[in-house]
């Protein structure tokens, strides 16, 4: 993983010389852990041309259980605990004598920017203009790993909750359990609430799970994503309670599972972002259903659940190979309740077999 880190910082460095910066301040927590490994919030790091400073607050765990370590080949700073990283590493940049450092603008507030400022001496400050998000988009074979990790216990987790009587249950108790299942498997943490939606409530994107208890008959929409080793993926299902499902559940599952599909087959490098989009949208709007999903299909996932691209109509750049995205249309029937279906897939070209599903949970309309 150290080589990997070191690559990733040497293109950062590219970038910096070809835009003129000496170095760059990095400060956002998720570009800060993917130049370096695992550090703890309120890190920052330095790069210059010949060396790597990270500036870490004293007291905190570098890294969480199973996690790497932050690249030995980094130059750890030490931090006060109540101080601000970013200050200390200007101040090393002054030290260093740095002419031009490029900052995450993005990242920093109006008045941390003017303290960087002061810290860096005669430093030019200038923006690094979300380079290190650019070069986050394409992930590499470590990257992709922890994300099939991340899958597997996503799925092992939902997997066994669907064994589980969930009649009387409440959204909120499953949601619960589903994280603490998630961690009990070797995950970080839930990538991100777990949102859990029975009866009216299901098919509804960032649902907040509440205490209406599941009921018989009751379509039940669960979305969850385990996080580990700080690379989270996203995947959502839908199911019936009891019995055999209704003709209009039956119908409306259909449905979205082949606007889903339509979606995940649409994806290639090279291809343009909006068209799963336009393949999932066109299916569902043939059925009088487009105007319900106003959301776009999906979007990048990694070390944060949404990144760089997004699968939207009106996005228009291309898809890149090994670029790790979402793809999760839905629809939702006010008053009666909906359907949600999405996986984390790799964009991967038609010679490598085409788009990798990581999330493997059956998409079948399970009568639980």
């Amino acid at each position: 993983m150290s080589d990997a880190h070191s690559a990733r910082r040497e293109r950062l460095r590219e970038y910096c010389s070809a835009s003129g910066a000496d170095a760059a301040l990095v400060t956002r927590p998720a570009n800060v852990r993917y130049l370096t490994g695992c550090p703890p919030v309120g890190a920052a790091l330095l790069l210059t041309r010949e060396r790597a400073v990270l500036a870490l607050p004293e007291g905190v765990e570098e890294a969480g259980a199973g996690e790497p370590q932050t690249d030995p080949e980094v130059t750890r700073l030490p931090v006060p605990a109540e101080a601000d990283a970013a200050f200390a590493a200007a101040e090393a940049a002054a030290r260093l004598r740095v002419r031009d450092l490029a900052v995450e603008e993005h990242d920093l507030t109006v008045t941390r920017h003017r303290t960087v400022a002061r810290s860096a001496g005669e430093a030019r400050l200038t923006d690094l203009d979300r380079a290190v998000e650019r070069l986050r988009v394409v992930k590499d074979e470590y990257e992709i790993a922890d994300l099939r990790v991340a899958a597997e216990i996503a799925d092992q987790a939902l997997g066994e909750l669907l064994e589980s009587i969930l009649v009387g249950r409440t959204e909120r108790h499953l949601a619960m359990e589903l994280e603490r299942r998630m961690v009990d498997h070797g995950a970080d943490r839930a990538a991100f609430p777990v949102s859990v939606g029975t009866g009216s409530h299901s098919g509804l994107e960032h649902h907040q799970p509440t205490d209406r208890r599941v009921e018989e008959g009751d379509f039940l929409t669960v979305a969850l994503g385990a996080r580990y080793r700080g690379y989270g993926i996203s995947t959502a299902r839908t199911f019936v309670i009891g019995a055999a499902p209704a003709a209009w559940q039956v119908e409306l599952h259909r449905l979205v599972f082949r606007a889903q599909r339509a979606g995940r087959e649409a994806l290639g490098p090279g291809v343009e972002q909006h068209v799963p989009d336009d393949a999932a949208r066109s299916i569902l709007q043939a059925a009088g259903h487009a105007e319900r999903s106003v959301h776009a299909l999906g979007h990048g996932i990694g070390l944060e659940i949404r990144e760089a691209p997004r699968l939207g109509p009106a996005d228009m750049g291309k898809l890149d190979n090994r670029v790790p995205v979402t793809v999760g249309p839905g629809v939702h029937l006010p008053g009666r309740g909906g359907v949600r279906i999405e996986d984390t897939l790799v964009v991967r070209p038609p010679e490598e077999g085409g788009p990798e599903l990581l999330t493997i949970t059956t998409k079948e309309l399970l009568a639980l």
